[in-house]
């Protein structure tokens, strides 16, 4: 049986990750130590999503472990030894970085470092997957010429319709704390394929969001939005008219590309993984969208400040990964992730 590690394994991407190979049939060690508890408050806990997977899964195995804890890190690859890493474990939030600028660091880039490094020491055949951001480019995407529409900021120049690709530049721009310490990482996880030769790619990814998302103000935008639309809260628009765009994928398909992956790896690449066009949304529509599943209008106000190294319009070209991987593609449309999402939450709490 194929032995797979997961870190992150209680978030969204990591338990989509866990359940998706679970039922593949392969041994799934999922590291983890609600961290997200500790950076977001109870809206942030995961350990329910951590029973989820115990209580579902056949071939799953828990390991709290701190990704900080170089050693405990080097024991478990050293005693596991899996077939494939898949890093998910991070501190998300932009605005958090600014307050905990060490635990910022420490979790995304050393964090990322000590995985590389043990794994290299151990299993150095084994693909690594590493979950990036598109925060990596900072807010280079918003020197792109813009046109306002009535929902939505587009891109002007239809060269740039299909989105941002990968040669998009990293420096030289705003990224907010948490996006420097993710090119840390992002780089650190190229090299390690350039320089050591190990199988390894780094998934910038755009908002990655499904029903297993627990959404807070700071993180998972889609999946707080439609919270707070159930629940009856107030959501707060930051900036850019609320006609700011992201392109949305769902967990099941980040799933499906990392199986490619491992299929067919490579060494040091990256690629812009997003819904694409056909999945984004800005957050006005995204209220509209969120009021006809549930009935209710949107209870919303608006801050006229945006955040520091926010992209107005954001939509991740996908030509590379469908060129690398011509039999991956998005299967969950952004109705589908809406509609799964709307229900995830009405069956969460008390409406």
């Amino acid at each position: 049986m194929k032995k797979l590690l997961v870190t992150g394994s209680s978030g969204l991407i990591g338990s989509e990750v866990v359940t998706y190979f679970d039922r593949l049939g392969w041994q799934v060690y999922g590291v983890d130590n609600n961290m997200r508890a500790d950076f977001f408050g109870v809206g942030g806990d995961t350990r329910w999503n951590q029973r989820r997977l115990e209580e579902t899964c056949a071939n799953f195995t828990h390991y709290e472990l701190d990704i900080r804890d170089r050693a405990g890190v080097q024991t478990c690859l050293e005693e596991l030894r899996p077939d494939m890493i898949v890093h998910t474990a991070a501190q998300p939030s932009h605005d958090l970085a600014a307050s905990r600028p060490f635990d910022d660091f420490d979790v995304n880039a050393v964090g990322t470092l000590n995985m590389l490094e043990a794994a290299r020491k151990t299993v150095a055949e084994s693909p690594f997957v590493h979950m990036s951001t598109n925060k990596v480019y900072g807010d280079s995407p918003n020197e792109l010429p813009l046109v306002e529409l009535a929902t939505r900021w587009d891109y002007a120049d239809p060269a740039d319709y299909n989105g941002i690709r990968e040669t998009q530049r990293i420096d030289q721009s705003k990224h907010s704390l948490f996006g420097a310490s993710k090119v840390a990482a992002d780089v650190m996880v190229q090299e390690y394929g350039r320089y050591f030769g190990m199988k390894t790619c780094a998934l910038r990814g755009g908002c990655l969001t499904g029903p297993n998302h627990s959404g807070v103000e700071l993180h998972g935008f889609l999946s707080y939005l439609i919270k707070v639309n159930v629940t009856g809260g107030k959501y707060r628009i930051y900036g850019y008219k609320g006609k700011q765009v992201r392109d949305n994928i769902h967990s099941y398909d980040v799933a499906r590309f990392i199986e490619a992956f491992y299929n067919n790896p490579r060494s040091g690449e990256v690629y812009n993984l997003g819904g694409g066009r056909d999945n984004s949304v800005s957050i006005l529509e995204a209220f509209d969208r969120a009021a006809q599943l549930s009935g209710k209008p949107m209870n919303y106000e608006y801050v006229d400040k945006n955040r520091e190294g926010d992209h107005i319009c954001y939509i991740s070209d996908l030509a590379k990964m469908r060129a690398h991987y011509p039999e991956w593609d998005i299967t969950k449309s952004i109705d589908t992730v809406f509609e799964e999402i709307h229900a995830a939450w009405m069956s969460r709490v008390s409406v």
